[in-house]
């Protein structure tokens, strides 16, 4: 078993599948990660721009075009091609070592379940597994040094939300796929639906909007109590952070969490010494290495 060969090839093999989904030749139509994120920023952004929550902000935010650039090599590029080649190489992995490969590790198969109830599942589970490495990355020094990048957005739009450090990929993906591997879920189709859910729900999060769904606020997260999680100063009781949830709020109000003083609307974002923080896409994405601060 060569995994080095099958980690190559995954890589490999996508810069051709880019461009089939470029080019609209990608079967079917809704597994094109790149069009999907492209129409979904743009009609978020649009929202942003017809009902700004902060008036004042510009259309052109702050680092617009640097949250740009993250959200295609963060997630369309940097997250599948690891996703995919982390997926290959650990499914043949575990085809050697156990007799039924991963099948083994099966907890619960969801597959025995209506289609729409392990949707449901799978996203409940994949977002819980969000929800606890999120506050991990706080917990730990060491994690959220590589989390700071996330944390430097100044002015909040929908396209913070995939400004971050390419490790956090490293340290979500395995929690990820072990869960997937527990519950036996590994249609891609599944995978496609629930992750174009968690991009609207992430995008919408972070934007520039007024929006907290009423009495859904309490199981959706939103940009209203999401605000409060970039927030640059914090109680000492909340000094590692708060609101950590990815698509949900619900985690946030059942391990305590949940954070949502005041409107948030004007508080100050970022942490302490950001104006030392290396501001260019080349030296955040080595940071730690030569830190500033």
């Amino acid at each position: 078993m060569d995994l080095k060969a099958v980690f190559y090839n995954s890589f490999s093999s996508f810069s051709t599948y880019v461009w089939k989904e470029i080019t609209f030749q990608v079967s079917p139509w809704y597994v094109n990660y790149f069009w999907m994120l492209t129409l979904l920023s743009i009609f978020v952004w649009g929202l942003e721009i017809t009902f700004p929550w902060r008036k004042n902000q510009a259309t052109f935010r702050k680092d617009f075009w640097l949250d740009a650039f993250y959200m295609y090599f963060n997630f369309y590029i940097f997250k599948i091609i690891i996703f995919a080649a982390f997926s290959n190489a650990t499914a043949t992995l575990f085809e050697g070592l156990l007799p039924n490969g991963a099948n083994s590790l099966i907890i619960y198969d969801t597959k025995q379940l209506p289609y729409i109830t392990q949707l449901v599942l799978f996203f409940i589970t994949l977002d819980l597994i969000q929800w606890f490495t999120h506050r991990m990355l706080h917990r730990f020094d060491f994690l959220w040094t590589f989390h700071k990048v996330h944390h430097s957005v100044e002015e909040m739009g929908f396209a913070a939300h995939l400004r971050y450090h390419w490790m956090e990929n490293v340290f979500y993906t395995p929690m990820k796929y072990i869960m997937m591997m527990l519950i036996g879920n590994f249609n891609p189709q599944d995978a496609f639906i629930v992750y174009y859910i968690s991009i609207a729900i992430g995008h919408l999060n972070h934007a520039n909007l007024n929006v907290s769904y009423g009495p859904f606020k309490y199981i959706f997260n939103n940009p209203k109590m999401h605000i409060w999680h970039h927030a640059r100063f914090l109680p000492k009781e909340h000094s590692k952070g708060v609101n950590f949830g990815i698509s949900l709020s619900i985690w946030d109000y059942i391990f305590r969490t949940a954070y949502i003083p005041k409107d948030g609307k004007k508080i100050k974002l970022g942490f302490d010494n950001l104006d030392k923080f290396p501001k260019q896409f080349s030296k955040q994405i080595i940071y730690p290495i030569g830190k500033q601060d």
